[in-house]
């Protein structure tokens, strides 16, 4: 088996996103589409690992956030399948409520950041299951139900090997720091625990994060991101009980985010890198509506 990352340079940034191309016998799979705004790149890239993007007939998305699932519709409708989580069906085959939410946070920004997702076809769209498998080529891809940064999240184990998605956070290339993914509407602290728990108990050799590429200290990666899932939540909680709500809180948040990644030596570069990949006031939002309800 060849694992193939394809980065996907969402708006011109390389290291910020990437898709992952799975080759084992002659069979192809695709972990991760990325928005349908880089459809473009990332059938460059394919094509430039010296393959044909027609010969990929699996898709596996890991939740249904755009920057992870953005092309999905887009491979189904070539006759692609897609592989997802019981509760990401439904928005595959039918987006509008996804890109009407999506609308009212970025308006008239949504087609140059994302694009639009397109309607997957129901019969091109497989539900699996925790602990489901699908077999590519020689290759077992199993489902984890890894909630806690969405409920509808799936990582994906093969051997020894997990894709992650977004439940095991953002580290760019190159950078210490971790930024926490913790965005609206689904963020949960304990689950999120939880998962990672689970993801530490396997054992793994190595993770491939969309956000960005390969972990081999995983079990020292998965044990100081369980940390620092653990640190936003109580930083939010105690600027919520000061009374800062919306923009002061953002703005806080972001400010302690900024200071604990200088302080891991981040550029300012970079950190403007994490942004795009993660926004802390979007996060800091998904944070304050869990302590809202």
């Amino acid at each position: 088996m060849r694992i193939h990352t394809l980065d996907l340079c969402f708006q011109n940034q390389p290291g910020i996103i990437a898709a992952y191309l799975i080759e084992c016998d002659g069979a192809f799979a695709l972990i991760e589409t990325g928005p349908a705004s880089t459809l473009p790149i990332l059938l460059q890239q394919i094509k430039a690992q010296g393959f044909d993007p027609k010969g990929i007939h699996h898709v596996f998305v890991t939740h249904i956030h755009l920057d992870h699932a953005g092309a999905a519709g887009w491979w189904a409708q070539q006759g692609a399948t897609l592989y997802a989580h019981p509760n990401a069906v439904k928005h595959l085959i039918n987006p509008a409520k996804l890109m009407d939410s999506a609308a009212r946070v970025y308006g008239d920004k949504l087609d140059s950041l994302w694009g639009r997702m397109l309607p997957a076809p129901s019969e091109k769209v497989v539900v699996l299951n925790d602990g489901d498998t699908v077999k590519i080529g020689g290759a077992t891809i199993t489902a984890l139900d890894t909630p806690g940064h969405a409920r509808h999240h799936h990582a994906f184990a093969i051997d020894d090997v997990c894709f992650t998605g977004d439940v095991a956070g953002v580290k760019l290339q190159g950078c210490d720091y971790i930024s926490v993914t913790s965005a609206p509407p689904q963020f949960d602290p304990v689950a999120y625990g939880e998962s990672l728990a689970r993801l530490h108990a396997m054992n793994f050799n190595k993770l491939y994060l969309t956000h960005f590429g390969e972990v081999t200290n995983v079990s020292q990666y998965l044990a100081q991101y369980a940390q620092r899932v653990a640190q936003v939540h109580e930083c939010v909680q105690a600027l919520w009980n000061q009374g800062l709500r919306d923009n002061a809180l953002r703005g806080a948040y972001t400010k302690i985010e900024h200071d604990i990644a200088a302080k891991a030596a981040v550029s300012e570069a970079d950190w403007l890198r994490y942004e795009g990949a993660n926004s802390t006031q979007m996060c800091a939002d998904g944070i304050a509506l869990l302590l809202e309800k």
